[in-house]
């Protein structure tokens, strides 16, 4: 065989009459019981003061062994850090609620908290708003078609994808979920530089906040 760049592929392709075949994206199916959106209460102000103030959560779909899991992330707008996860075979409520109780379960709160998303219906299902409510969360959501809303969600996505994902994707849901768990506790936390942080991981970075409130 020769080694070709993707260009002299598709350029070969085309001559022959050929096309690849990749599968479609999935389509997500909206919660029966989903309710009405929330106001966005976030408005963009994607910078608090300090972490376990405003929580920011997305679901993004996974290749595995020519179909898709989906995986919900949490993260910490302050530090930028991923606090809860879940992954499943089916983008429902309860996998977004998996999530948000890893988070709640890890994480210590002081202080009111705000958790943004976008208008999913797994976001407006009435198990996810109780979780919410139970916890004493106030929710937030996008305005409709407005990705920028919650942009660092899409950041964190885009940093996965784009440099840990295999290309053709995980043989099966458990190596996706190792593989996964692992670039979360061992690099996008604790070694990625992130710009947000002036240049520090998140979990660096709040350690320089933990020190800083201790000093004052």
């Amino acid at each position: 065989g020769y080694n070709v760049g993707r260009w002299l592929a598709r350029s070969l392709m085309q001559e022959c009459g050929l096309a690849s075949r990749q599968p479609g994206k999935p389509r997500y199916r909206g919660e029966r019981e989903a309710s009405l959106a929330s106001p966005d209460l976030l408005k963009r102000q994607f910078k608090p003061s300090e972490p376990n103030r405003v929580w920011s959560g997305d679901i993004s779909y996974i290749k595995v062994n020519g179909g898709w899991c989906y995986l919900a992330l949490v993260i910490d707008l302050y530090s930028r850090r991923i606090v809860g996860s879940a992954i499943s075979s089916s983008p429902d409520a309860e996998l977004v609620c998996r999530a948000l109780r890893n988070a709640l379960e890890t994480r210590p709160r002081e202080k009111r908290l705000l958790f943004h998303s976008d208008q999913g219906g797994q976001y407006r299902s009435k198990k996810y708003r109780q979780l919410l409510w139970r916890n004493g969360v106030m929710q937030s959501m996008s305005r409709r078609g407005n990705c920028l809303d919650n942009s660092p969600m899409e950041r964190v996505f885009r940093s996965l994808k784009s440099e840990w994902l295999p290309v053709g994707g995980y043989m099966d849901i458990h190596h996706a979920v190792r593989d996964i768990g692992e670039w979360i506790q061992s690099y996008y936390n604790t070694v990625r530089p992130h710009r947000h942080n002036g240049g520090l991981p998140p979990c660096e970075y709040e350690e320089q906040w933990k020190k800083a409130t201790k000093v004052s």
